[in-house]
């Protein structure tokens, strides 16, 4: 067994961040007065191998058992409810041959928002027992971003101390998370996907109810002509023109398919050439349509959300990542992604090619900042620096509720 040294770095929230400093030195610690916080505490994990290697079997403290994450790329998790806020100073982790080479342990008070209190990226395995923590929380979670092994992690006991129900910090007032497997789920699947939905329209049409926005258009003097529906199609960059398109083989006899060949002739400007005086009535006539509602969602599923997901997913990233990249992918089109993406792997490892997802995204956004500086229309990036990086600083990876961020000024919120 090692007892890893450390120094603390305040961070907000009242909660410190605690880095390795190697080589590892003793530390003396009185744990006499310690209470163990986390045995037989409700525990789930981002994934498991089987039904042999449940999240659970970390904290039953019996040899013989443990959690082994699935075996898919990227960073996995282990979150155990404390049951109340309560300090910890301590946690001692057991890992089995498939350690973390790059981890975090984290508190939450309400399993969206976390704190580091202990963070490494030159793990080696064995026991890690992490003393002299600062921090407290509802909830403790042990954060894997980087392997040593291919067969991702696993971890035979997990134990969190600390001075015990005496100690237990005031609730926030915020109801914590469920702590379900549901919190893991990729973007594609139910909440998730509403939420990705709503975090655009909040930066797009500046409210969260996207289904109120199928007759949106005005021109926004952004080069692209006319900005309409419910992700901004353009009439001067094809992705209005294939929806019209589309909208008119479901429904020949509609009020849009008129405009077809001015359309055509504008993509790729921004000029009204044959659009007004009627256009912008025709849209919002169409859009009582049920078919062009629909032929507008499977527009921005087919064009933005799927692929933007799917190079996600093929990249290793969770949930936030994976709304980045969509997110990318409504602004600038998934070429333009593709190219964000270019960039920041020049400075960092997709989780999928090894690297540490926290540290990868963040390049991205860079990236993504980067380019949207260079368009005047776009040079205001608060819907990447006052939303996306707030969750990403939070290390709120499955983008799990409650969310708060802000765009363009303006205050939004998902508490569900």
């Amino acid at each position: 067994m090692r007892t890893v040294s450390r120094r603390s770095m305040a961070l907000g929230g009242g909660i410190a961040a605690i880095l390795c400093v190697p080589p590892a030195i003793s530390v003396a610690a009185n744990a006499s007065a310690d209470v163990l916080l986390s045995l037989g505490r409700p525990a789930v994990a981002s994934s498991t191998l089987s039904v042999a290697w449940p999240a659970t079997a970390a904290v039953d403290h019996t040899t013989g058992t443990r959690w082994a994450s699935g075996a898919a790329v990227g960073t996995q998790w282990l979150r155990i409810d404390l049951g109340a806020a309560q300090v910890v100073n301590r946690v001692r982790l057991q890992w089995a041959g498939a350690y973390a080479k790059g981890y975090r342990v984290q508190l939450s008070d309400d399993g969206a928002t976390w704190a580091d209190a202990y963070r490494t990226t030159t793990g080696n395995g064995g026991v890690d027992d992490l003393r002299a923590l600062q921090g407290h929380g509802r909830y403790l979670r042990v954060l894997a971003t980087q392997r040593a092994q291919p067969s991702g992690y696993s971890l035979g006991d997990v134990r969190a101390y600390g001075p015990g129900p005496a100690s237990k910090v005031p609730e926030s007032g915020t109801a914590p998370s469920a702590a379900t497997p549901a919190a893991a789920a990729p973007l594609t699947v139910g909440v998730k996907r509403e939420t990705a939905f709503q975090l655009v329209s909040s930066a797009e049409n500046s409210t969260l109810n996207w289904r109120g926005e199928f007759d949106y258009i005005e021109d926004l003097g952004d080069g692209r002509g006319y900005t309409a529906g419910i992700v901004g199609f353009c009439s001067g960059t094809g992705d209005m023109l294939d929806l019209v398109t589309d909208y008119t083989r479901r429904k020949p006899a509609n009020a849009l398919a008129r405009y077809l060949t001015a359309l055509r002739t504008v993509d790729g400007s921004d000029s009204h050439r044959g659009l007004d005086p009627g256009f912008v009535a025709a849209w919002r006539a169409a859009a009582a349509d049920p078919v062009f509602q629909k032929a507008q969602q499977d527009a921005r599923d087919r064009m933005y959300f799927t692929p933007a997901v799917r190079l996600a997913t093929a990249d290793g990233l969770r949930a936030l990542g994976q709304f980045a990249y969509y997110d990318a992918a409504v602004m600038h089109g998934v070429n333009g992604l593709r190219a964000i993406r270019s960039r920041a792997v020049q400075a960092r490892k997709t989780p999928s090619q090894g690297g540490d997802e926290i540290a990868y995204l963040g390049a991205f956004l860079d990236a993504r900042d980067t380019e949207m500086r260079r368009e005047a229309a776009h040079s205001d990036t608060t819907r990447v620096d006052t939303a996306q990086r707030v969750f990403l600083r939070g290390s709120n990876l499955d983008l799990v509720a409650p969310l708060t961020w802000h765009v363009y000024g303006d205050r939004y919120s998902i508490k569900r």
